[in-house]
Parts: C-alpha cells; sequence; structure tokens
C-alpha cells in the first residue's frame, strides 16, 4: 500500500475573495450549488450530517438536501433513526458539502428543528411509489435479522396500499437546520486555501477570512 501521508493534490482552479462574495451567506450558497449542478457534480446534494448526543458524542453520516430557503437547509429522514434521537438530544448540528470537482467545501453549523407537518406532506406526496413504500417499511437506524425481512415489510406495504393512496407516515419527515455559521473554502495552490466565514451576530451577517 502507498503511504498515504505522500498523497497530495495541488488545487488550482479557481480563488475566493471577499469583493466576489455576497453579504448573506446562504445568498451565496444557493450561487455555489447551482455552479455544481450546472458543471455536473457528482451528487451535488449529498451533505455530511453531524448530530450529536446531550453528552456530545457525535455520529456523522450522508443525507441529501432537499431543500434551500432564506432561514436555512432542509432534509428529510424517519423520526426515531439515531440522527433523529441525537437531535432531540442535543439540536446543534453541522453539515459538510464537498463538490471536489469545483474543489469547493462548504461547512455549516446551526440548530435544527422540525420543518411544519404541511411541508413535509408536500415533499412525501412528490417522492416516487418505491421511495414511499420505503419510508413506512423501513424500521430505520434499528437491527433486522435480514435483507430478505425487509423486502417482506415491503411486499407487506405494497399490498395495503393496493388500492389507495399511500400518506405520509407520522414517523417521517424534514427538518431544517438554521446556520448561524457558514464557512466557504476554496481550495489554493500550496496548500493556502481560501477560506471565508460568515457568524451571525444579532440578527446580522459577519464576513471574515480564515487562515488555511
Amino acid at each position: 500500500m502507498k503511504n498515504i501521508a505522500d498523497i497530495r493534490k495541488e488545487y488550482t482552479l479557481k480563488t475566493l475573495n471577499e469583493a466576489d462574495v455576497s453579504s448573506n451567506p446562504i445568498e451565496q450558497f444557493t450561487l455555489w450549488m447551482n455552479e455544481a449542478i450546472k458543471a455536473q457534480v457528482f451528487e451535488p446534494t449529498s451533505v455530511i450530517l453531524a448530530t450529536a448526543t446531550f453528552e456530545g458524542k457525535p455520529s456523522a453520516r450522508t443525507v441529501l438536501l432537499k431543500g434551500i430557503t432564506e432561514n436555512g437547509f432542509i432534509f428529510f429522514t424517519n423520526y426515531e433513526s439515531k440522527k433523529a434521537r441525537q437531535i432531540l438530544q442535543n439540536p446543534y448540528a453541522a453539515m459538510v458539502f464537498f463538490w471536489l470537482e469545483l474543489e469547493r467545501q462548504v461547512r455549516i453549523e446551526g440548530r435544527i428543528k422540525k420543518i411544519p407537518e404541511k411541508e413535509s406532506n408536500k415533499y412525501f406526496n412528490s417522492r416516487p411509489v418505491r421511495s414511499k413504500l420505503g419510508a413506512w417499511a423501513s424500521p430505520q437506524s434499528q437491527v433486522i435479522p435480514s435483507r430478505k425481512y425487509l423486502e417482506e415489510l415491503v411486499k407487506d406495504f405494497e399490498e395495503e396500499f393496493a388500492e389507495k393512496e399511500i400518506n405520509r407516515p407520522s414517523n417521517w419527515g424534514g427538518y431544517i437546520l438554521e446556520p448561524n455559521l457558514m464557512e466557504f473554502w476554496q481550495g489554493h495552490a500550496n496548500q493556502l486555501h481560501d477560506r471565508l466565514q460568515y457568524t451571525e451576530e444579532n440578527g446580522k451577517w459577519k464576513l471574515e477570512r480564515l487562515a488555511p
């Protein structure tokens, strides 16, 4: 195996300057997301979500961003999953987007809360049938005996909803992470990366440059 400490990559695509960014980090994120989509970045909406217990014990996993509003970033999950249980214990969390093709990263920190049921219903109703059935069938994060057990649960719900609308299960829905800190990272040569950080202070955003 190659010595992984010797693996290096020079980042040279772009630079990131204070004069070129929006005064609002959510607007700046939207610009970067649109550029990632236009560049056909692989899974541009995939994001690492880190949560923690009330004791501060962390967990991280990949979820898909499903909405951006002026207040924050929306994703959906099972309300009985490990991440949901941790959010109940500790409502503070972090997200990390990494768009390798653009040599960019965005870090987001803030508070998470559930979105209104009406919004969760609207998104659930837009999902493909198989995804709806999966939401009903999967006891997310729980130990199950086998793959076959899960497939049988899906079949059971297929039969149950064969002749009626598949409504949203009460234990499934959306969350929004409302940021109080966002950092935009642009790779640069010689490890001298550009890092611009926005912090929320009394309802306004403060922009600062960080050392790489």
